[in-house]
């Protein structure tokens, strides 16, 4: 064993450590091409499997707010943009690089409750405008209609009910989706989503465009007009149709992005203060 090993060639001290010098420059590749030649033929570690890595580190971040069911970034965005640390969330991608949860809200919601919640919650089945859809030719009930809206209208509660300091967001919805119905499933009566705070045009905010939007607040002010200009061109509603015709009708006006950014900012600052005092 003498001749295949060297004792002193192994004999290694404290100092020997405490004054090497450490190639910092390189560290971090020399780990990261470790890494990668290690794996590089394991069929775990894949786009999906990084993405998701991506999320947990996300997730570990403390957020001042979430915008929930935004994959635009549109909101996100004009809030960091005052120095917050917002995160999206949405079962899509987000459209612009942030911080952003590619999943179900329910799945984090409840670890950020004392943070700004905005919501923009899938508005098909409550709308008025599809109030028609409700009923067949011959007068009945749209089963499947009916079953969904139940399910937006719990959701959109749910939602609501978690919000200390935030909005939720959606078209003009339709009287059964307001004041409530009885299920299709059971027969028990489903509250419905309740009267909004206020209606908001985006020409109020800097498009020359209409579409009313309602806003159920909770902790907040009115939002006010930003920037009131010409034109009331009804560009959403004249869409054809296609593929993605709904992801540009669920876009957020980045007028009104910006007005509630800056109009809510002081409130959320006031909340955030509140809750350092609670906490001291």
């Amino acid at each position: 064993m003498k001749e295949m090993f060297d004792d002193d060639l192994y004999n290694i001290e404290w100092r020997d450590i405490e004054n090497a010098e450490m190639d910092y420059e390189n560290y971090l590749d020399d780990i990261e091409g470790f890494f990668k030649e290690d794996f590089e033929d394991e069929e775990e570690i894949n786009s999906e499997t990084i993405a998701n890595m991506k999320t947990q580190e996300t997730l570990k971040q403390g957020f001042d707010g979430i915008i929930a069911c935004e994959y635009s970034g549109i909101v996100r965005e004009a809030f960091n943009n005052k120095g917050f640390n917002f995160m999206s969330c949405d079962f899509l991608p987000t459209e612009q690089p942030g911080n952003h949860y590619q999943g179900d809200i329910l799945d984090i919601i409840n670890n950020h409750h004392n943070v700004f919640i905005g919501s923009h919650p899938e508005c098909t089945y409550m709308t008025n405008s599809g109030v028609r859809w409700l009923w067949n030719k011959d007068g009945s009930k749209n089963h499947d209609r009916w079953v969904k809206l139940e399910l937006s209208v719990k959701f959109f509660n749910l939602l609501k009910s978690k919000i200390k300091i935030g909005y939720l967001e959606n078209p003009i919805p339709h009287k059964y989706a307001r004041d409530g119905f009885h299920s299709v499933l059971n027969g028990e009566w489903v509250g419905g989503i309740g009267n909004y705070t206020q209606v908001i045009q985006p020409w109020q905010h800097g498009h020359g465009e209409t579409k009313a939007t309602c806003l159920w607040l909770i902790g907040l002010p009115d939002l006010r007009p930003s920037n009131i200009v010409e034109g009331r061109e009804q560009r959403i509603w004249k869409l054809p149709p296609g593929e993605n015709r709904w992801k540009e009708r669920s876009r957020t006006f980045t007028g009104i992005a910006n007005a509630m950014a800056d109009q809510w900012s002081p409130e959320l600052i006031k909340f955030l203060h509140s809750l350092i005092k609670t906490k001291q």
